[in-house]
């Protein structure tokens, strides 16, 4: 029996009793036994906006008011679709028991892995606010702006979640692959380096306007800082949003009926 990707994510969020109850029940299990608790869910923003942060814009000779809001919002962005798309890739694997016992809606277990990473966001925005309160860029007025564009983020990284989920499913290689695919865009991503620094009309200007985690991360933290988008994000993020929904309904309506022989 085919399935409609859109369809199991409406019946997901109309029931979504298992996916938050399963995802609440890990972080209460993994945290209560830690005398700190979830100061470790809080510990790596901390440690990366204001060490890494501090030290990188020191050897690049920017102002670590400026540079560390700039590299707290790209981290953590930036490890929530890291996050999402990897653990994706063996969400289907790892619950193999509940998909042969019957519960064959997908974006279930999906939608625990998102739920998960969104959780480590969100600890995480403490951090980021402290950052964000000592910048001198910081532009209350694109807070709006910068929370409609992490939606359409959160958009995307539901089709590409559904794509990975199933190729993993059936290549296991697969996690692997985007491991390392997630690693080495970190480099053409503008987390530690400014956008400017790697002008549009340059080869690597365009290598790393090539990579859809550059417009993902530009569009939630530049109306932060006060910075414009480029209207290349706007078209580039228009396509891949529509584009890739269109794409992960066609692969989840001819193979999700796999994935129960698959795992």
């Amino acid at each position: 029996m085919s399935r409609s990707l859109i369809g199991d994510y409406i019946d997901s969020f109309r029931n979504p009793g298992f996916w938050t109850y399963s995802t609440w029940l890990e972080l209460v299990t993994k945290y209560r036994r830690s005398r700190l608790g979830l100061f470790w869910a809080l510990c790596p923003a901390l440690v990366y906006m204001f060490g890494v942060g501090g030290f990188y814009g020191f050897l690049q000779g920017h102002s670590a008011r400026d540079f560390i809001p700039h590299l707290g919002i790209g981290y953590i962005t930036f490890r929530f679709i890291t996050i999402s798309l990897s653990e994706c890739t063996t969400a289907f694997i790892g619950h193999a028991s509940f998909i042969l016992d019957g519960r064959v809606r997908l974006t279930d277990y999906i939608l625990r892995v998102v739920a998960k990473a969104l959780f480590y966001f969100v600890m995480a925005l403490p951090a980021l606010a402290v950052a964000l309160a000592l910048s001198d860029s910081f532009s209350f007025m694109g807070l709006l702006p910068s929370f409609a564009a992490f939606i359409l983020v959160l958009l995307n990284v539901g089709w590409m979640g559904a794509v990975v989920a199933i190729l993993g499913a059936r290549l296991q290689d697969v996690h692997e692959l985007i491991g390392s695919i997630l690693m080495f865009s970190f480099l053409f991503t503008p987390i530690i380096w400014y956008a400017h620094q790697a002008p549009a009309d340059t080869l690597r200007g365009m290598i790393a306007r090539a990579n859809p985690l550059y417009h993902m991360i530009e569009s939630v933290r530049a109306p932060l800082l006060g910075e414009a988008i480029e209207p290349l994000t706007y078209l580039y993020l228009s396509i891949m949003l529509f584009g890739g929904w269109i794409l992960a309904a066609i692969i989840y309506k001819r193979l999700a009926r796999y994935v129960p022989v698959w795992v």
